[in-house]
């Protein structure tokens, strides 16, 4: 079942205000690093790994990336859930999930958020649990900014908020469409993935599994690393023209 999964969810409708400061006035997801948008690094990175289509959850300025990128990208389909009012990145993802197959693997990503993680790595440990989510993680020198994950040693996740674990939550995630079923919202109701929904769902005794990666992880919501960005996206130190057009 996890090695049909051709499918990765991009969380792209943040409005980026920590960011306004280097990129005035555009979605954070558009942001450019070394002359494409950081969106089009993290999709080349995912089609290398196999994924052959995206579904973009967009809401602030989502004609800048709808017209960037059409429907797609480097042989990879593009959908877009366009949110009408914020709704959250629990919100989002419920909406972006309405119409995909509830029981097959799917990638979560965050717009703003490149993380060097091998795919087989996530299906190997989601498949070994039966998984309904299996979480990358990475480990945490930051401790200030990032809260530590709970991890037992088979894998699985116990606690969403441990501050002095060594591992942080790393924001790629393989899980289940279905398993986001068990958690109801009013149409348009606004919630957080993180504070509001994993512990719903932790709490309802989903399987929730987590693996450690090694590879490159940068969080662009802070103008320091987003100036850092340039320097650990491979795809930004790599001979590609510079610039990429829609199709």
């Amino acid at each position: 079942r996890a090695d049909r999964m051709t499918t990765a969810i991009i969380l792209a409708g943040g409005l980026g205000t920590r960011l306004r400061s280097a990129v005035p006035d555009l979605p954070k997801p558009m942001a450019p690093i070394a002359g494409r948008p950081f969106l089009a690094h993290q999709m080349d990175h995912w089609i290398g790994q196999g994924v052959s289509r995206f579904v973009l959850s967009v809401g602030y300025r989502h004609e800048a990336i709808s017209s960037h990128f059409g429907r797609r990208f480097h042989g990879a389909a593009i959908d877009y859930v366009v949110e009408t009012s914020p709704l959250g990145t629990g919100g989002a993802v419920k909406l972006a999930t309405a119409g995909l197959p509830r029981d097959e693997y799917t990638l979560l990503l965050n717009g703003d958020t490149y993380f060097d993680v091998p795919l087989r790595d996530l299906k190997a440990r989601a498949r070994r649990h039966d998984a309904h989510w299996c979480f990358s993680l990475f480990r945490n020198t930051d401790a200030a900014r990032y809260m530590g994950v709970g991890l037992s040693k088979d894998g699985l996740i116990t606690a969403l908020r441990e501050p002095t674990a060594p591992l942080a939550n790393g924001g790629v995630y393989l899980f289940r469409p279905g398993a986001l079923d068990a958690v109801t919202l009013a149409p348009g109701q606004a919630a957080s993935l993180e504070n509001d929904l994993f512990p719903q769902l932790l709490a309802a005794g989903q399987r929730v599994a987590g693996v450690q990666s090694h590879g490159a992880f940068i969080d662009i919501g802070v103008p320091a690393d987003y100036h850092r960005a340039a320097s650990v996206l491979p795809t930004a130190r790599s001979t590609e023209p510079a610039h990429d057009l829609a199709g």
